[in-house]
């Protein structure tokens, strides 16, 4: 009897150990999915460790811990440096627009030469590739017209005003670099450098450059255009000191001595038909330039050239004594602030 009593305590024992082990065994195995499935409810306060939880939280209310890195909410998800991503493009309206075709940037550092009228070294265009630029502005109503033109066709040019006209209309040179063109200058007052001492010549080329900067409220592109082309070597080694890119031309539209647009837009075609490609010379100052530029952007997307917008790497930097001076000359805060009918209205005839 003993011997029966003492196996079936045991045996008692031995089902109330393997029946414990099996609970505790459950319970382990349940309460870990548990733990993820109430983990996930949006519901649940956050953590307050300080440190990231590993919980799935939805990326819309996703907020990384100030004092922890972020950390990408999707394991799919790719982390790009800002640097490394592309601005988008504009949307263009006009489905059938010439467009730009590419986008090239400038180093000016030690003063480069563009245009094979007078420089040689430096050719960056492909066959049918063409760089509009416009030189004597800004001048009301035609350069105007000529931003709707370039606008209309999602195209962009390369502009060289004039000092003393971005002086008289510092809003039409905001209205040019505002729609993503790039800006130079070319003298203060188009005086012709080769006739002038150094001294003068360097001083028509500081007030034009403080001028343009002044009337646009910001410094423009480190480009330059010599008046009439003519580029004095002292000058042309003056600007490698300032490390001011110099663009000549490739192909000069004469359109200043043209009356009709139909015949600036034959005067351009029929040079670049010689060419293939290059750097045209055009004037936003000139009335019939303005008139023929829809023609003759429509022209060349017809004869399939392809439009090279133009930017410099930096900045020019203007001279601290140049800047005072054209701001006495016109008077201190009065140029790259708002234009007139910003400021002044009427309120009562």
């Amino acid at each position: 009897m003993r011997r029966i009593t003492v196996l079936s305590v045991a045996g008692a024992v031995t089902v109330v150990v393997a029946v414990t082990s099996f609970m505790l065994s459950r319970t382990l195995a349940v309460r870990e999915p548990i733990a993820i499935v109430t983990s996930a409810k949006v519901a649940e306060p956050p953590l307050i460790t300080g440190t990231l939880s590993s919980r799935q939280v939805p990326t819309q209310v996703q907020v990384p811990s100030p004092s922890a890195p972020p950390v990408a909410s999707l394991a799919s998800a790719e982390v790009f440096p800002i640097s490394s991503v592309a601005s988008p493009r504009p949307v263009c309206g006009n489905p059938d627009a010439l467009g730009v075709s590419r986008v090239v940037e400038i180093d000016t550092a030690g003063g480069p030469g563009f245009g094979f009228e007078q420089f040689k070294a430096y050719d960056f265009l492909r066959d049918r590739e063409v760089v509009l630029t416009f030189d004597d502005g800004p001048w009301p109503g035609n350069t105007q017209a000529v931003l709707k033109a370039l606008a209309d066709q999602c195209t962009k040019a390369l502009f060289f005003p004039i000092g003393k006209h971005a002086m008289w209309h510092p809003e039409i040179v905001k209205q040019v670099a505002a729609a993503g063109h790039a800006v130079g200058s070319h003298t203060w007052s188009h005086r012709d450098l080769s006739k002038l001492t150094v001294e003068q010549a360097k001083e028509e080329f500081e007030k034009g450059v403080s001028a343009v900067r002044a009337a646009l409220g910001t410094s423009e592109a480190s480009f330059f255009r010599f008046p009439g082309l003519r580029n004095p070597p002292e000058m042309l080694a003056y600007l490698g000191t300032r490390n001011v890119g110099i663009f000549s031309t490739d192909m000069d539209s004469f359109d200043f001595k043209i009356r009709k647009p139909e015949q600036v837009v034959a005067s351009v075609m029929t040079k670049l038909k010689k060419h293939g490609k290059g750097i045209v010379l055009l004037h936003d100052f000139q009335h019939p330039t303005s008139l023929a530029l829809p023609a003759l952007l429509a022209q060349l997307k017809a004869d399939g050239y392809k439009i090279v917008q133009v930017k410099s790497k930096d900045p020019v930097i203007t001279l601290p004594e140049y800047d005072e001076a054209i701001l006495k000359e016109f008077g201190s805060g009065t140029v790259s602030t708002r234009p007139t009918s910003s400021v002044v209205r009427t309120v009562s005839e």
